[in-house]
């Protein structure tokens, strides 16, 4: 929950309850004494005392609240958000099963909402993940797998990008068994959730309306998770709605996500570039994906030499999506290379009937694909993690030898003076 910071978070009691009865308080007091804390900080009550008593006192680090008693549960969160500080994860309890209920609760900022009756074990875990959430989301075990950032550009709408994007991202969980963000920033009408058959959630657009509002907590109840190892953050922002942000939002949503996992795709529309250039800068590797056509090859073109000006760091993949079998194209290859002035590095084949397939299970046409069409995908996540490596290594190299740089420098400096002498 996040909340104008109301006091030190010294002095913050580590966990607090409100309960509506008897049954669950009685549940709550002997899990609280397994994590040492302390069993009179669970009180009856429920949302509303919850509200009172935390407008004129310090919030806990995790707050338990039971919503048994609420008649509108989600409005009466969202008050319960404003007397909460920044920092604390809540947990909900409730009767009312109903999954849409849930997915807004925990897209308004709880962490978890548990259907009564609940047993002992899902409260445990529920606690331990929480800890967990609290403790850092990357832990000491992943820190020797460095963060590959990878953005994913459209040279023009409906190229695939975004089909390509959600499924280098699963690729990147499931088959490189690392954890992996999507982020994808068509607010408006962006498909990263939907290609995953999920609701995107409010996550991106609370975040481009309030920046500050954006931490380790945040990404954390903002994402929504597809699987164990991929998490999404998009929106389907109303058209009414334009986006306005100095890209401040975007920056701190990177960092984050670099905090949080050790993967991140970004499905980066191609007016980004142009409104908020430093998205690439970080960028181990920018997939620019394009079709064979006339058109598409012009803004392959322009990309490609916006990418050599704005982000010479980065290492630029070229890929060719929906590629006919029959040889019926509007351009060749071969002549698609030409005009770019550099080769593809990996050619998709067009399937509709994966495509379809895909579309309708609501996974990831990599998942989908076998053969012939998942050879690309895997060439595609392998050479992102080989160009990121690479990066790392050289950059390595460049902190080992910095005073022989600075040596060379110099004397390269030196000779055009000695010449000129």
């Amino acid at each position: 929950m996040n909340a104008p910071f109301q006091a030190r978070a010294g002095l913050r009691d580590p966990f607090t309850a409100f309960v509506c009865d008897d049954a669950t308080a009685d549940m709550l007091r002997p899990v609280a004494v397994e994590h040492g804390w302390s069993p009179e900080k669970v009180h009856k009550g429920g949302l509303r005392n919850a509200v009172q008593s935390l407008s004129v006192s310090a919030s806990p680090t995790i707050l338990f609240v039971d919503l048994s008693e609420s008649a509108d549960p989600l409005n009466d969160i969202n008050a319960l958000a404003e007397v909460c500080e920044p920092g604390t994860v809540v947990i909900a309890s409730g009767q009312v099963n109903d999954v849409r209920l849930y997915r807004d609760l925990v897209a308004s900022g709880i962490h978890d909402y548990l259907l009564k009756p609940f047993t002992v074990d899902q409260l445990r875990d529920t606690f331990a993940h929480a800890q967990a959430i609290l403790s850092g989301p990357r832990g000491e075990a992943q820190a020797d797998k460095p963060h590959v950032l990878s953005a994913v550009i459209g040279v023009r709408g409906g190229v695939g990008a975004s089909t390509i994007a959600t499924s280098l991202a699963w690729l990147m969980g499931e088959k490189s068994h690392r954890s992996t963000a999507l982020l994808d920033l068509d607010v408006h009408f962006g498909t990263g959730a939907l290609a995953l058959d999920l609701e995107p959630g409010r996550g991106l657009t609370d975040a481009i309306e309030n920046p500050s509002r954006i931490d380790g907590l945040f990404i954390e109840r903002a994402m929504i998770r597809a699987n164990e190892r991929l998490s999404v953050l998009s929106a389907e922002a109303p058209l009414h709605q334009p986006l306005l942000t100095d890209g401040t939002a975007f920056f701190q949503l990177q960092e984050e996500m670099k905090n949080a996992f050790e993967s991140t795709v970004l499905d980066l529309p191609r007016q980004m570039l142009i409104q908020y250039p430093h998205m690439v800068h970080d960028a181990h590797a920018a997939v620019v994906v394009s079709e064979l056509t006339l058109a598409a090859t012009r803004d392959t073109i322009r990309v490609l030499a916006w990418l050599k000006s704005n982000a010479p760091q980065t290492k630029v993949i070229v890929v060719a999506n929906r590629v006919p079998a029959g040889g019926a194209l509007e351009i060749s290859k071969k002549d698609f290379e030409q005009s770019i002035e550099r080769n593809v590095d990996i050619v998709f084949p067009d399937d509709r009937k994966v495509a379809a397939q895909a579309a309708k299970l609501g996974k990831p046409m990599a998942e989908i694909a076998t053969g012939k069409m998942a050879a690309p995908f895997t060439q595609l996540s392998n050479m992102v993690l080989s160009h990121a490596s690479e990066e790392g290594v050289a950059s390595d190299q460049k902190s080992a030898s910095g005073k022989s740089l600075v040596g060379n420098l110099k004397s390269m400096l030196a000779k055009p003076k000695d010449k000129a002498a």
